[in-house]
């Protein structure tokens, strides 16, 4: 129902929001997909806190009491919802296999078994959802949380049998799900981001080893969960207060300390210094992404200028992926870039899109520019010579000669190659002059791809500390 145009809202970004949440179906069957479950085993809810909370709802509203570890957020939800009889739902955070899981759900049977996988993504475990086919008092919590960084927005989901769904959605209370946060949800769930989040993922788990690894030369520490270490330093407080001169939140578990894994390294190196451990530290890497939707595609982009792999590229369209692997590769830099585009039209905005988000990214690495080399390049491809000059002097001019008689490379239009070239000077802060001879289309796009890759590889490399400009500013 749309509310009367007087009470529409007078904010910005706010289209859409005149109407209460419908039933967030599409969320559901998208959250199936990625949990691989049928959308009728999929209930969305306000995060794991609040599908935790509909448990204890269920179990007061049927005189029950809900068992579950001494820790929060359980402690406040029993505060919230008292023991009123024999335990009806028993959660559990971590179990171990799926076999134990199952064997543990016959034995409270008939009561609910609920199993926080709040933090699965961060580990090899099988998810509990495997089994829920056969169980039907199992119920699985996701959360968007921390895997794909919407801990502020609050999205989850309860994973269970249809019918078991039903008696949680049974206390379940009107417009549950604001459209704002379901909005959110499918954004950090639609395939182009996919990419970008099982590399943040693995970058936390690597953070996290490392950090385990130095600290455990100072400190008890528990293995890690999810962006969370445990230690149990003999002086909690005192820990505590250093962490904080160090401006790491972290806070006290009973006996124990949950320390925060951040995906940046210098953040868990000040994590490590509060604990007396002084790591050599190296030079910030230059990371930039660019995260852009529009009506006709979705992406995000990920550099990071001073490694050379991972590069992973899915446009949709085969010939302009490698083409980009080759400015990757002949630039000496990982490239991640997923884009989701309006194909079934053509693959014009995919390629001057997924262009505009790699100069993006570009930009946002090279940050201030200092110590660069700035200039950067002749590439010769069999009969074609391509000829590429670039300033990264952040301002942009493009410049492309060169003509192309063959129409199409597979999906990817010839006629692009001046657009996507356009696109990068335009949006990375670049002179770039580009042309291109020869007789043979293929070798002659592939040599203006490779030669720009050479020239940025040559103008991106470090030489020392100075902005490269006597004015002092790129």
């Amino acid at each position: 129902m749309s509310l009367p145009a007087p009470y529409a809202p007078l904010v910005s970004g706010a289209e859409g929001l005149d109407s209460y949440p419908s039933n967030p179906s599409a969320l559901a069957a998208r959250m199936a997909e990625i949990y691989g479950v049928e959308t009728e085993q999929v209930l969305p809810v306000r995060g794991l806190t609040h599908a935790l909370e509909l448990v204890y709802r269920l179990a007061a509203r049927d005189g029950g009491s809900v068992e579950a570890p001494k820790a929060e957020p359980y402690t406040t939800l029993s505060a919230i919802y008292p023991d009123r009889g024999e335990p009806l739902a028993v959660i559990a955070r971590a179990i171990g296999s799926v076999e134990a899981i199952a064997e543990m759900a016959a034995r409270v049977a008939p009561g609910l078994l609920v199993v926080d996988e709040g933090v699965i993504e961060f580990s090899d475990a099988t998810s509990a959802t495997t089994v829920i086919g056969d169980n039907p008092n199992l119920v699985v919590l996701r959360s968007l949380s921390l895997a794909y960084g919407l801990a502020g927005a609050r999205v989850g989901a309860a994973i269970g049998q249809a019918d078991t769904l039903a008696r949680l959605a049974s206390v379940l209370e009107p417009y549950a799900l604001p459209a704002p946060l379901v909005k959110l949800a499918m954004q950090v769930l639609d395939p182009s981001r996919l990419l970008e989040s099982k590399e943040r993922i693995a970058t936390v788990r690597r953070e996290r080893e490392r950090v385990e690894r130095e600290l455990a030369r100072v400190v008890p520490v528990d293995k890690g969960v999810g962006p969370v270490l445990i230690a149990r330093p003999e002086d909690l407080n005192g820990s505590l207060g250093q962490l904080k001169a160090f401006g790491i939140a972290a806070d006290i578990d009973g006996d124990r300390l949950r320390l925060p894994i951040s995906l940046k390294a210098e953040v868990n190196d000040r994590l490590l210094a509060a604990f007396g451990l002084n790591i050599a530290k190296a030079r910030a890497p230059r990371i930039g992404q660019s995260v852009r939707d529009t009506k006709e595609t979705r992406i995000v982009c990920a550099v990071n200028l001073d490694e050379t792999g991972p590069v992973k590229i899915e446009t949709g369209v085969g010939f302009f992926d490698h083409m980009l692997e080759q400015i990757a590769a002949h630039g000496g830099f990982s490239l991640r870039l997923k884009c989701e585009g309006d194909l079934h039209t053509d693959p014009h905005h995919t390629i001057e899109d997924s262009a505009i988000a790699l100069g993006q990214a570009l930009k946002q690495a090279l940050g201030e520019r200092k110590g660069i080399q700035r200039y950067g390049f002749v590439l010769p491809m069999d009969e074609a010579n391509a000829v590429v000059s670039i300033d990264l002097s952040g301002r942009p001019f493009p410049v492309f000669e060169g003509t192309f008689d063959t129409p199409f490379l597979g999906d990817y239009r010839t006629d692009m190659t001046a657009h996507v070239f356009r696109s990068l000077a335009e949006h990375l802060g670049a002179a770039v002059h580009i042309k291109v001879t020869g007789t043979d289309d293929h070798h002659k796009t592939e040599a203006c791809y490779k030669g720009f890759g050479r020239a940025l590889r040559q103008a991106i490399k470090v030489e020392g500390d100075a902005i490269p400009s006597t004015k002092g500013v790129l």
